[in-house]
Order: C-alpha cells, then structure tokens, then sequence
C-alpha cells in the first residue's frame, strides 16, 4: 500500500468494519471459557488451560474481546513469554453482540476491545471508552497519515487503528466465472438458491444493498433505507443464511456458491481453495477500520496498555499481520512485511478500487430504522 503511494484522506475516509475464521480458531488453545454469553457471542477462548477462576483485575491476567481474526496461539504465547501477564481472549461477531454484551454488564472483565471504526464513534457518544494516554502509546508516529486523525476517533483519542480492510463476495469463480458488482446476487438468484450467504451484521447487509441502488451505506433518509430492505426482501427466500463464521467451511468444499464477506476471511479461504476469488464490487462497498480500545471499565489498565504496544510495535507487529495476512496501518510494520503480501491487491487494494468504497458512519437516530428493518429479514 505504502510503496504505492499515500492515499489522500479524502479516498480513504470517504464518508456522509472482523469476524472469526474457523482455521484461526481451531489454532486457538482447545481450554475455552465456559460462561454463559449473549446470542451469537461465538466461542469462548483461552490460552493456557485456565478455568478463568481468578479474579479479573489479576495483575497478571489480561482479559480481551476481540474478532478472532486478530488473535492466534502464537501471539498469546509470545505475548506471556515477554510480560509474563497471561491472555484470555473472548470472541464476537459483529460490533452489536459485543457492544449489547458491554451495555448488559456482562463485559466487565475485558480491559482491551477490538470495535469497528464507526463502532469506536458509537462507544465514545456512549461514554464506555477510556482515554488512551499518548505518552504511553509512542507508537503513534508509525501510522500512515490516514489513521492519524481519523473521523471516527479525531487525534486517536481513544483508539488505535489496528487493521483495515473491505466488505465483499467470495465466490467460487470455477463454477459461476467472474463475478463483478453486488446485483450479479439478484440476477442470478434461482441459480444460487441455498447456496449464498450475507453477513449477520446489519450496517454491512443494509450497507452493500444500499451501494447497490447508488446510495451512501450510512444514509439517514428513511425511503432509501426501505429501498435497500425491499431489495434484500427479495434475495431473502434463496438466501442460506445470515452468518459472519458458518460460511467458511461450506464454501471451501462447495457446497456455496458465494459468500459476503470480510476481506479479511475473503483471503484466508482463498488459501484453502484455489477456486475462489474475492471482489470489491464495482458500485462500491464497505472499507473498515478494526481498532483497538480500552473500556472505562477495566479492571487492568497497565496490562491493556502492554497488550497494546506489543502488538502496535513494528517488530512484533509484522510478523503478526504476516501470519494472519492482515492489512497494517502501521507503515514501519507495512515494510517489514514480505513482499509478496505487500503486493496483494486483494489485502492492499489500489487506489481505485478504495476510491468506490466508504467508511460505515454512525447514522443517529435513523439506527432505529436500519434495526427494524433488520429484525423483519431475520424473522
């Protein structure tokens, strides 16, 4: 990305979001939490073989909530090995499930959490963040310009780009052929019947039907929200499913067709199988920024703090991103990546293809109307 130039904010923040792959979870430590969680709060994971008994302001044990993209086996070890303060890592899958799960009271254990950009907006209105302390962050010089003052959180406030990205189709291109725009899913829909998916998130679903009619994905006027609800009401009797993680499997071996999908996910499927690709469609799509956070509950301040320069520092950074192919904000870790991912445009889009893409924003009290709409497609 770097060594392609800089993007100007304006293409990259374009303005009026990562879910759990199941490679990277069964990498994970088999010693999952039990506790009860919220609908779709996905799986619980540890790293060592604890119950997760001890209390969870313990000096040594650090508590996070994150997309399972973002953490692997490797990482936890590393990470105890160098401050000896052990990780127990809690996985969501979609900014909702963990910010209902934060406003029940059920998340007070975690002290670092991975929310989407205009989820960090969301939290900051709802006073959950804490303040980061700059002087505790000197990493913020590494950042490409575009993430140091993003719109969402001016001035990293209270967050840290940790990871970007795009929202769009994997599919199986020996069996359908080149696919380019979002309504090849309408013009096709008898075809793919049963064998397609969209996402369990409702600003990417309510996003990408929105950019297939011309519309900005985080539109507040309420007849081009029911345009876009209309729309998916259509496509809904041949859908599969609504999932973020359960497409995964079923679209390595075939029994998929298509899947919306992060990048993120996009990419590691692709490594199963040689058959499917990943587009950005040509009427545009979602780009996102995963950040990191600390909650104004959490009970290990200090530890948060070391989980993050640990993995905001470039020398540990790289090989993180490398590992997981991850997108960097962090230009010292973007050049220490090998130099095969730096030139993959499906993880560093050009310029123009992020030029047709858009930031999800916080949309107010329209919100309601997107949550309404969404409840009539899952019914």
């Amino acid at each position: 990305m770097h060594r392609r130039g800089t993007r100007s904010s304006r293409s990259l923040w374009r303005s009026p979001r990562m879910s759990a792959s199941r490679r990277r979870f069964l990498q994970l430590s088999t010693a999952a939490l039990s506790g009860a969680v919220l609908t779709n709060c996905a799986r619980n994971l540890a790293d060592v073989g604890s119950s997760g008994g001890e209390a969870a302001a313990s000096a040594d044990t650090l508590h996070v909530y994150s997309w399972s993209a973002y953490i692997d086996e490797d990482l936890l070890k590393q990470f105890e090995q160098e401050t000896g303060i052990r990780v127990i890592a809690d996985i969501y899958d979609s900014n909702e499930t963990m910010l209902a799960r934060m406003q029940a009271g059920g998340g007070q254990q975690y002290s670092v959490i991975y929310p989407s950009d205009y989820m960090v907006e969301t939290m900051k209105e709802l006073d959950l963040l804490l303040p980061l302390d700059g002087d505790r962050l000197p990493k913020t010089a590494d950042l490409l310009e575009q993430w140091q003052d993003p719109p969402y959180d001016p001035g990293n406030e209270m967050s840290f780009p940790y990871a970007w990205g795009t929202t769009g189709l994997i599919y199986n291109a020996a069996e359908l052929g080149e696919i380019e725009d979002w309504d090849y899913l309408w013009d096709n829909q008898r075809q793919l019947s049963r064998r397609m998916t969209l996402l369990n998130d409702v600003r990417e679903v309510m996003g990408m039907a929105l950019k297939s009619l011309g519309y900005s994905n985080s539109t507040q006027d309420p007849d081009e929200i029911e345009a876009a609800y209309e729309l998916l009401a259509e496509l809904k009797p041949d859908l599969n499913s609504f999932t973020t993680d359960g497409w995964r499997d079923q679209i390595i071996v075939g029994d998929l067709l298509v899947a919306h999908a992060y990048s993120v996910d996009g990419i590691d499927a692709m490594q199963e199988n040689p058959d499917l690709q990943y587009v950005v469609p040509a009427s545009g799509a979602t780009v996102w920024t995963d950040a990191v956070v600390i909650p104004k509950s959490a009970p290990n301040v200090d530890a948060a703090y070391a989980w993050l320069n640990y993995i905001l520092a470039a020398d540990t950074s790289a090989p993180i991103v490398s590992r997981l192919r991850l997108a960097t904000p962090n230009k010292q870790a973007f050049e220490l990546m090998p130099d095969e991912l730096k030139s993959d445009e499906t993880l560093f889009p050009p310029d123009e293809v992020l030029a047709k893409c858009e930031v999800l924003a916080t949309v107010g009290d329209a919100a309601e109307i997107y949550d309404r709409y969404w409840t009539q497609l899952n019914s």
